[in-house]
C-alpha cells in the first residue's frame, strides 16, 4: 500500500504535468496576445475618447460661434429697433413742434379773441345791469307818473268844477245884477 500512495500522486502529477505543459506552452502566447489586445483596446479607446473629446470641443466651439452669431444678430436687431424707435420719437416730436409752430399764432390770436369776448361779455353784463336798473327806475317813475296823471286829472276835474261853480256864480251874479 505504500506504493499506492506514491504511484497515485505520481500519476496525478504526470497528468497534471501534461495538462500544465500543454497549458503553459500556449499560455504565454495567450497572455501576450491578451495583453496586446488589451493595449490595442486601450489605445483604440483612448483614440476614440480623444476623437470624441475633439468632436465635443468642435461642437462646443460651433455652438459658441452660433450663440455669438445669434447674440450679435439679436444685438443688431435691438439696435435697429432702438434706432427705429428713436427715429419715430424724433419724428413725432418734430411733427409736434411743427404743429405747435403752426398753431401757436392761432392759439395766441384765439386767446386774444377770448379775452376780447370776455371783455365784451363783462361790458354786456354791466350794460344789462344798467338796463335792469334803468328799467326798475322807469317802472317806479311810470308808477309815479301815472299817480301824478291821476292827481292832475283829479285837479283838473276839481278846477273844472271850481270854474263851473265860479261861472255859475258869475252868471247868477250877473243875473242878479240884471234883475236888480
Amino acid at each position: 500500500m505504500n506504493k499506492a500512495y506514491i504511484i497515485g500522486p505520481l500519476i496525478g502529477l504526470l497528468v497534471f504535468g501534461a495538462f500544465y505543459w500543454d497549458f503553459s506552452r500556449g499560455y504565454a502566447e495567450k497572455v501576450k496576445v491578451e495583453e496586446t489586445r488589451k493595449q490595442e483596446e486601450r489605445k483604440a479607446r483612448i483614440i476614440k475618447e480623444a476623437e470624441q473629446h475633439k468632436k465635443a470641443i468642435e461642437e462646443a466651439n460651433a455652438a459658441a460661434l452660433k450663440r455669438k452669431a445669434e447674440r450679435a444678430a439679436k444685438e443688431e436687431k435691438e439696435e435697429k429697433d432702438r434706432l427705429a424707435r428713436q427715429d419715430l420719437v424724433d419724428r413725432r416730436n418734430k411733427a409736434f413742434d411743427d404743429v405747435n409752430k403752426r398753431l401757436r399764432p392761432q392759439v395766441d390770436r384765439l386767446k386774444i379773441e377770448a379775452d376780447d369776448v370776455k371783455a365784451e361779455i363783462a361790458q354786456l353784463d354791466l350794460q344789462k345791469k344798467q338796463n335792469m336798473d334803468e328799467e326798475a327806475f322807469l317802472r317806479t317813475y311810470v308808477q309815479q307818473a301815472e299817480a301824478n296823471v291821476k292827481t292832475y286829472y283829479d285837479l283838473l276835474d276839481k278846477l273844472a268844477a271850481v270854474e263851473k261853480a265860479r261861472a255859475e256864480a258869475e252868471a247868477a251874479a250877473a243875473k242878479a245884477a240884471k234883475s236888480r
